[in-house]
């Protein structure tokens, strides 16, 4: 099936050699879809530029205009010789797997959690955007944009209302503290449960982690107060909400 966007390429091309290929079409249209990458993965790089991610607007900008390139040179970029067949998705996905290893260096682990995976996830889609920029699919590349933007924007409003219903909270104590069974005693008084309880030692021993996910049963309780009375019965040197991004 031929997008309108090929067909249109498609009429260029016989217009300009009706007799046969000529590479006037594929210039015109690959400057159009190397300044059409540039301003979609642009927007999602500003994005991420703004929320003072590692990966911002650079980043996004080089991996969605290399993979533009990319699929650009693997249609055309490789006449078919002797009349053979060429696999022209061959280049497109090494590109796949390559941005798979770039985005997950995005992603850090340390002991309040994993961060990076929403960063990790536009380059990965900015790649796909530049994908579909070099083989002319460029409403496809348009909409899929406008689409990304949307859930980075709008989305992220829902995601801040649910976090704090369902709020990730860090507690740092004294090793000698008996923490999960605090921590068990004032999530019984809030009537609440806890998902995904991690405690470990910190600092050479130090000090004691605990990591864990609220959820309330009670539509009016406070995280404030569920906070102030885990400080206060675990003795805690920190009580901290976590940024699930």
């Amino acid at each position: 099936m031929m997008t309108l966007e090929q067909w249109l390429f498609e009429k260029l091309d016989n217009y300009w050699s009706p007799n046969g290929p000529t590479p006037w079409a594929v210039m015109l249209f690959g400057g159009i879809a190397l300044v059409l990458s540039i301003l979609l993965c642009g927007l999602i790089g500003l994005e991420r530029e703004k929320r003072g991610r590692s990966a911002g607007l650079r980043t996004h900008l080089l991996v969605g205009v290399g993979s533009t390139i990319i699929m650009i040179v693997s249609i055309y970029g490789f006449p078919s010789v002797f009349g053979g067949h060429r696999d022209v998705a061959r280049l497109a996905a090494q590109v796949i797997a390559g941005v798979g290893f770039l985005g997950a260096g995005a992603i850090i682990h340390r002991n309040s959690g994993v961060r990076g995976l929403t960063t990790a996830g536009t380059i990965w889609i900015v790649m796909a955007i530049g994908l579909a920029c070099g083989s002319f699919n460029f409403l496809l590349a348009l909409v899929g944009t406008l689409l990304i933007i949307l859930v980075l924007t709008l989305f992220k409003k829902f995601e801040v209302k649910l976090s704090k219903k369902n709020p990730t909270i860090l507690i740092t104590a004294d090793p000698g503290e008996p923490l999960m069974d605090k921590i068990l005693k004032v999530s019984k008084e809030f009537e609440c449960t806890i998902h995904g309880l991690n405690i470990e030692l910190v600092d050479d021993g130090d000090a004691l982690e605990a990591i864990f996910q609220v959820v309330f049963s009670n539509t009016q309780a406070s995280v404030e107060e569920y906070m102030t009375s885990l400080k206060r019965e675990t003795n805690a040197i920190t009580v901290q909400l976590l940024d699930r991004k």
